[in-house]
């Protein structure tokens, strides 16, 4: 089944990097480095200028076994219906959206809504997603997913916002299923370093790989 096989990767995967940039090549050169850096879930933002022609090409150049690539700051289901016709494998939005997720279901594409709340996530859940975004997380602290999973064990979270270096082993011991990285990983780039946006790749996989290890 697809959607499990998408779902899957992107859990394996562990690190989604959230791709902002000013201009197409910005975020092409992004995600480049973050693909070399071992990072293989990217979620390229809708607010990025052409970033449908981005998702083309990214699934142009890489095999499927290299990338699962995603479209995020979906706001409503006529984007998220672009997104995917452009190639994105799952969408991912700030907050949830009943219709989003009705499309999303229909075309068995991952929807992975931002919720805030005990309410917002258990609705989420009930319109079919199978992870929610836990966002903006640098409102909470890590522990919080532990507090979500006591009346909801069955929730599967995923920080975005606020998480970096010094945290996200802490993140990922409370119990995320993955978290997204954005600009904490991205930053290097506003200067041309692509280089060092590959290395902090690197780095965030292998604090995944570690904590889920130390568990």
């Amino acid at each position: 089944m697809k959607k499990l096989d998408i779902l899957n990767k992107i859990v394996e995967s562990g690190v989604v990097a959230v791709v902002r940039a000013e201009n197409e090549t910005e975020a092409v050169n992004i995600s480049n480095a973050c693909i070399e850096g071992g990072i293989k879930a990217i979620e390229v933002t809708l607010t990025v200028p052409g970033a449908t022609d981005v998702i083309k090409s990214l699934k142009l150049k890489f095999h499927s076994d290299e990338l699962i690539l995603g479209a995020g700051s979906v706001l409503d289901s006529e984007t998220a219906r672009i997104a995917i016709l452009a190639g994105a494998e799952y969408i991912v939005s700030p907050c949830f959206d009943k219709d989003t997720a009705m499309l999303c279901n229909r075309y068995q594409i991952p929807y992975m809504p931002g919720c805030m709340t005990i309410t917002e996530i258990k609705t989420a859940m009930e319109y079919g997603a199978d992870v929610v975004k836990l966002f903006p997380g640098n409102t909470f602290d890590p522990s919080i997913i532990k507090s979500i999973k006591g009346p909801i064990p069955q929730a599967s979270v995923m920080p975005t916002g606020g998480v970096n270096l010094q945290n996200a082993d802490q993140w990922i011991k409370n119990g995320a299923v993955a978290i997204g990285i954005g600009s904490d990983l991205s930053k290097p780039a506003k200067t041309g370093n692509f280089d060092e946006v590959a290395k902090l790749a690197k780095q965030y996989c292998e604090i995944v790989r570690e904590a889920r290890n130390s568990i």
